[in-house]
């Protein structure tokens, strides 16, 4: 609630008090999104006033010296210069702070709101504003709303005033009993809340929801309780401790999402997964389709597209579909082996889930550990944690890492990087290919793409080379068949034209070989 209304109308005129005949000695920047204003009494009394109008954490800051650095620093807003405090007020209902000078009636409007926090400086009334933030031209036009007619606590419909901000509705809700109480009690409960704002006896120093916040109602844990009646002095503790902790709560925010995250997505596949394997035990299996076929051998015609028979099984009609070009016999031979590629699979599956599920319950505890834990209350400590267990949150290196989900393989050596789908297969060959590597795909089916990774000097062995085409063709459509022709070519052979869908690409030379469709990696 440092930017709140109600903390401004207290702190407005404690400032108004201090800076009254002050004149503004210095206006500049050296940080990003920083405006430090520095103001001289006529006895030669130091005020610093330093805007923070980052919108992560907009606050005007009040330290008791401040010392300009003799680099990286730029003079803003000239026209300020040389002029005297009048006095300062805060806008009706809003989370605007403005200075008032004597000369041609100038204003210097700190607008603290949390998105898009802005400066803004008017020589006269009139006359162009000078905005802080460029970017935001709008405020150039921000005016506070009429004197005269004040937001209400809690409007007709029973929602409360903006102004009271989440704190303060949040205590009513909680602490108050606001929610179940009728109409009438909740008009006199808002109001009863208003009048303690406008005169609040502490200022609370809070860590609430992972965030270190100044209150004027006691809520979640309470670190410091400070005088009601000093502001600046309330402003002074708690900006510099808000911001001190604030990357232990940034880093520990940022774990908490990775681990919710990580949970989430192991929950949710260790769910498909077991979805998939139970339609695999209850479907009629290729085993079964073969059996039927071998058993009914006699009453299959010549050149037949399909065959009607009794299901033994289920003592069921059923019509089996047949190859007219293709001999019953040879049918049930690649049902079979389709039957022992559907084992593979459920064995697989199997032990995804049990992966899956680990890794979800690994997180969890993590998320325990990471709440519970009192030596991950320092940044020190926390950091130690994350890296004892391979933790990032850098968004832009879990972003990094969610775009590398290729298939690995290790081949006498060599490393053989597998596509996951048509985006995935972009990536892999238009970024991460190096134009020396191999290049291999199924022929003329979609499928994924596959790369052997070039080393220098030495040559990719011809068991290598057959292995990654045996992937080739076992990750395409053609997975199933007897033999896989697969396309291999150096990467710099393979072109992506404009305007071709993902995983579409244009090979300008290759050679073909001819494999077994299969894994050769799987125990």
């Amino acid at each position: 609630m440092h930017t709140n209304y109600y903390f401004l109308r207290q702190l407005a005129p404690a400032l108004a008090a201090q800076l009254r005949g002050y004149r503004v000695a210095s206006c500049f920047s050296q940080e990003k999104d920083e405006l430090v204003v520095g103001l001289l009494s006529e006895t030669g009394a130091e005020f610093w006033l330093k805007a923070q109008l980052g919108a992560a954490f907009p606050a005007l800051a009040l330290p008791e010296t401040f010392h300009r650095a003799r680099q990286n620093s730029v003079d803003l807003l000239p026209e300020l210069l040389g002029r005297t405090v009048a006095g300062v007020e805060v806008w009706p209902q809003d989370r605007v702070l403005q200075i008032n000078f004597i000369e041609a009636a100038a204003s210097l409007t700190f607008k603290l709101y949390g998105p898009r926090p802005n400066a803004i400086f008017r020589p006269a009334p009139g006359a162009a504003a000078q905005l802080f933030h460029q970017r935001y031209t709008a405020d150039a036009d921000l005016a506070p709303l009429p004197a005269d007619a004040p937001a209400p606590a809690i409007g007709p419909t029973g929602k409360l005033s903006p102004a009271l901000a989440d704190l303060p509705a949040r205590y009513l809700r909680e602490h108050r009993g606001y929610d179940p109480a009728p109409a009438e009690a909740k008009q006199r409960l808002a109001h009863e809340l208003q009048a303690e704002l406008e005169n609040p006896a502490y200022y609370y120093v809070i860590y609430l929801d992972g965030r270190t916040r100044l209150s004027l109602v006691p809520l979640g844990e309470i670190l410091e309780t400070l005088p009601g009646t000093d502001p600046i002095g309330a402003l002074r503790r708690f900006v510099p401790l808000a911001l001190a902790r604030r990357a232990l709560e940034t880093e520990r925010r940022q774990l908490r999402q990775l681990l919710t995250r990580r949970a989430d997505e192991a929950g949710t596949s260790a769910h498909l997964a077991s979805q998939r394997l139970h339609a695999l035990a209850h479907e009629a299996g290729y085993r079964h389709r073969a059996d039927l076929i071998m058993a009914n051998l006699h009453a299959i015609a010549p050149g037949a597209a399909q065959l009607e028979v009794v299901d033994f099984y289920t003592n069921e009609p059923v019509v089996l579909k047949l190859k007219p070009l293709e001999k019953p016999q040879r049918t049930a031979e690649n049902l079979y082996r389709k039957a022992k590629n559907q084992q593979i699979e459920e064995r697989q599956l199997q032990a995804r889930i049990a992966a899956r599920e680990a890794e979800a319950l690994q997180a969890l505890e993590l998320l325990e550990e990471l709440d519970a834990a009192p030596a991950l209350a320092e940044l020190r400590g926390l950091r130690t944690w994350r890296k004892l267990h391979a933790l990032d949150p850098n968004p832009e290196s879990a972003k990094a890492a969610s775009e590398l989900p290729f298939k690995v393989f290790e081949d006498h050596g060599f490393t053989i990087l597998v596509g996951r789908n048509a985006q995935n297969n972009d990536l892999l060959t238009q970024k991460y290919a190096h134009k020396d590597d191999l290049w291999l795909h199924a022929k003329d089916v979609s499928g994924s793409h596959v790369v052997i990774r070039h080393r220098a000097g030495q040559v990719v062995p011809e068991p290598v080379v057959e292995h990654a085409a045996q992937l080739a063709g076992w990750y395409s459509r053609r997975q199933h068949d007897s033999l896989c022709p697969v396309t291999v070519t150096p990467k710099k052979f393979v072109r992506k034209p404009k305007g071709a869908l993902p995983g579409q690409v244009i090979v300008e030379r290759e050679r073909v070989v001819l494999v077994v469709p299969g894994n050769p990696f799987e125990k």
